[in-house]
């Protein structure tokens, strides 16, 4: 049941990114804005958390997990390193996401021959 909850969230969420992409004239790069300053924002009120234990990896993976992880890291490093882990707890809790999404983005760029578009 958990891999069907993932499922169907997941879709949700990337169907209603897709509508939101066809009915509206925002550029790509500010719709993935949205979706993770939504996803901190939900995870502030302290929405997106029941979502994730309900769905697992078809919450966490979207962008708004991503901001959900953000939020998460930003709000422990302020409670334990005070003012200053508003800059470093966000980064400190996505690095492994980040640095993941680098390496596997590098290596699939030697096996295919990526092309600037023209």
């Amino acid at each position: 049941m958990e891999y069907l909850n993932a499922f169907w969230v997941g879709g949700l969420i990337c169907a209603l990114v897709q509508i939101l992409m066809e009915k509206t004239k925002m550029l790509p790069g500010r719709i993935m804005v949205l979706l993770v300053c939504s996803g901190a924002v939900l995870g502030a009120v302290g929405i997106y958390q029941p979502l994730i234990d309900f769905a697992g990896a078809g919450a966490s993976v979207p962008l708004l997990g991503f901001g959900n992880t953000l939020w998460k890291g930003v709000k422990e490093a302020v409670e334990s390193e005070g003012f200053l882990g508003i800059f470093m707890g966000g980064l400190k809790a996505s690095a492994v996401g980040i640095c993941a999404a680098l390496v596997f983005g590098y290596l699939a760029s030697l096996v295919f021959e990526p092309k600037m578009k023209s």
